[in-house]
């Protein structure tokens, strides 16, 4: 069983910023990657950055430069710092932990989500 739980979403103002948290808890094993996705009233899901266990980095394309992804290994936690926000921003977003079964088989989990707003 694995748990996570979000933390840091809410309102705020055009080019204000926020901090996102996920703590992992659970039999986690072999973590393959932690994220962050979002979905936007009527939109799929998309990427906004995920952070790999040999610490590559992936952003989705609009938040380059603006939102940076870090780990704690040790709490097994992934925070996402929002800078720059966007009212385009808005959306729930939602922790993902990847981890590996086999060197070909994963699994997913996801968090709860958590609403960013962004409007003024």
């Amino acid at each position: 069983q694995v748990q996570l739980v979000e933390s840091g979403g809410g309102l705020v103002q055009p080019g204000g910023s926020l901090r996102l948290s996920c703590a992992a808890s659970g039999s986690i094993f072999s973590i393959n990657a932690m994220g962050w996705y979002r979905q936007a009233p009527g939109k799929a899901r998309e990427l906004v950055a995920v952070l790999s266990s040999g610490g590559s980095r992936n952003f989705g394309d609009s938040v380059k430069g603006r939102f940076t992804i870090s780990r704690d290994n040790a709490k097994s936690t992934v925070s996402l710092q929002m800078n720059s926000l966007k009212p385009e921003d808005t959306a729930v977003y939602y922790c993902n932990l990847q981890l590996r079964i086999t060197s070909n088989l994963y699994n997913d989990y996801w968090g709860q989500g958590t609403q960013v707003t962004v409007s003024s």
